[in-house]
C-alpha cells in the first residue's frame, strides 16, 4: 500500500513538474524575435546594421524554424524530446545572454540564430510532450502553453523599452534581460529529461492506467520512436499536408499582421499611438483565446468546424480593412486577433492527429517545417506590393485570397483522421 502512495505521489509530483516546464518553455518561444523590435533603431546604430539586413531579420526566423525543426525528430529519437527541448532552452538562453554584447552585425546575427535553432526544436517538441505527458488533456494543455507563448512575446515587445530605461536606456540591457527567464526555464527541463530517460518496461497489474499511459507515451518519444512510428511516411498523407498547408498559412497570416498591421492603420490617417494600441488588442487577445479555444478543440473529434470559423474571422477582418481601415478599427482588430487564434489550433490539430508519441514527432516536424517554409514569401510579398502599388489595397487583397486556401486546408486537417 505505501508503494503504491509513494508512486501515485511521485506521478503527480511529475505531471506538476511538467506543467511548469511547459510554461516556462512557452514563455520563451517569442521574446528572441518580440523583444528586438522595440529597440532595432538603436540596435542598428551601435552593429552599423543596414537596413536591408535589419529587413532579414523578419524572415529569418520562419526559415530557421523550418530548416532546423525538421531535425527534431532524429534529435528525439536519440536524446528524448524532454532532451532536446532542454538543450534547446540552454541555447535560447545563451543567444540571448550574449547578442547584445557583440560588436558586429555577423555576431549578431549567429548569436539570433543559436537562440532561433533552440526555440525550432522546442516549436517541434513541445505537443510531441503533451501528447505524452498528458494523453487525457491534449487540448487544455496545448491551450495553456500556448497562452504563455502569446504572454511571453507581448510582454516582451511592452517591457524592453522600459527594462532598459531602468538601466540608463542600455538597449543591450533592455534585451540581455529576457536571458534570465530563459535561464529560469531550464531547471524544470533537467529533472523532466531525468525522468524521461527511466527505463518504462511494460505496465504491470499494479500500476494504474494513467500511469501506463504515461510511461508508454514516454518509451514511444525515445527509443520505440525507432520503431513502428518511426516508419510511417508522414510526408505521403493528405492530412499531414493538409496540416502543412494550414500551419503554413495561418504562419503567413501572424506575420503579416506583426510586420504591417500598424502601418496600415497609420496609412489610413490613424496616430501612431492609436495603431500601436490597436496591434496591442490584436495580440493580447490571443491570451485567454488560445486557452479556451484549444481546450475546448482538444474535447473533440472534428475541428473543421473551428478552423472554418476563425477563416471567416480573418476573412472579414482583412475585407474591413481592404474597405475601409479608418471606419472600424476597433472591429477589424478584433476580428484579427481571433483569427490569429489558428495557432494554437494547428498546434493541437497536430497532437491529436498522431496515432503514437513517434508519429507526433515527424508529424510536428513535417507540419511545421513544410509550413514555415510557406510563410516566408507572404510578407515579403505583402511589402513588394505595397512599395509597388503605393498603397493597401492589393496587398490587402491577397491576403484575403490566401484565407481561402486556409480554410480549405483546416477544413481537411481538422477531420477525425490518424496517421
Amino acid at each position: 500500500m505505501k508503494q503504491r502512495q509513494g508512486r501515485a505521489r511521485s506521478a503527480t509530483w511529475t505531471r506538476r513538474l511538467a506543467v511548469a516546464a511547459l510554461v516556462l518553455a512557452a514563455l520563451n518561444l517569442r521574446p528572441v524575435v518580440t523583444s528586438l523590435g522595440p529597440v532595432l533603431e538603436e540596435a542598428r546604430a551601435a552593429l552599423g546594421m543596414s537596413a536591408t539586413v535589419a529587413g532579414l531579420l523578419t524572415s529569418v526566423p520562419a526559415v530557421c524554424f523550418a530548416l532546423v525543426g525538421s531535425a527534431a525528430p532524429r534529435l528525439a529519437r536519440r536524446h528524448g524530446p524532454e532532451g532536446v527541448v532542454l538543450a534547446g532552452l540552454a541555447a535560447v538562453a545563451l543567444g540571448l545572454a550574449l547578442r547584445p554584447f557583440v560588436g558586429s552585425t555577423p555576431a549578431f546575427l549567429t548569436l539570433s540564430g543559436l537562440a532561433l535553432a533552440g526555440i525550432a526544436v522546442a516549436n517541434v517538441l513541445l505537443p510531441v510532450v503533451v501528447k505524452q505527458r498528458f494523453p487525457d488533456r491534449v487540448g487544455m494543455m496545448t491551450g495553456l502553453y500556448s497562452m504563455a507563448l502569446n504572454l511571453g512575446a507581448s510582454t516582451a515587445a511592452a517591457v524592453t523599452v522600459p527594462l532598459a530605461g531602468v538601466f540608463g536606456g542600455d538597449w543591450r540591457a533592455g534585451l540581455g534581460a529576457w536571458a534570465v527567464l530563459a535561464a529560469v526555464a531550464v531547471p524544470p527541463w533537467v529533472a523532466l529529461a531525468r525522468d524521461g530517460r527511466r527505463p518504462t518496461g511494460r505496465p504491470t497489474g499494479r500500476q494504474t492506467g494513467r500511469q501506463s499511459e504515461q510511461q508508454a507515451g514516454r518509451a514511444a518519444g525515445g527509443d520505440a520512436a525507432a520503431g513502428a512510428g518511426a516508419h510511417v511516411r508522414v510526408a505521403r498523407s493528405p492530412t499531414a499536408w493538409a496540416l502543412a498547408v494550414f500551419f503554413g498559412l495561418q504562419a503567413t497570416s501572424a506575420y503579416v499582421i506583426m510586420g504591417w498591421l500598424p502601418q496600415v492603420f497609420r496609412d489610413a490617417g490613424l496616430s501612431a499611438e492609436a495603431a500601436g494600441l490597436l496591434f496591442a488588442v490584436t495580440s493580447v487577445l490571443g491570451v485567454p483565446l488560445s486557452f479556451v479555444l484549444a481546450a475546448v478543440a482538444g474535447r473533440l473529434r472534428n475541428q473543421s468546424g473551428i478552423a472554418v470559423l476563425l477563416g471567416a474571422f480573418g476573412l472579414a477582418g482583412y475585407a474591413g480593412l481592404w474597405a475601409a481601415p479608418a471606419a472600424a478599427p476597433w472591429l477589424w482588430a478584433v476580428l484579427l486577433g481571433v483569427a490569429n487564434c489558428s495557432f494554437p489550433l494547428a498546434l493541437t490539430m497536430i497532437a491529436m492527429r498522431g496515432r503514437d508519441g513517434a508519429t507526433v514527432i515527424r508529424l510536428s516536424a513535417f507540419a511545421q517545417s513544410v509550413g514555415y517554409l510557406l510563410s516566408v514569401p507572404g510578407p515579403i510579398l505583402v511589402g513588394a506590393l505595397y512599395q509597388h502599388t503605393g498603397g493597401w489595397q492589393g496587398p490587402l487583397a491577397f491576403v484575403v485570397c490566401l484565407m481561402v486556401p486556409q480554410i480549405a486546408a483546416g477544413y481537411l486537417a481538422g477531420r477525425d483522421r490518424q496517421i
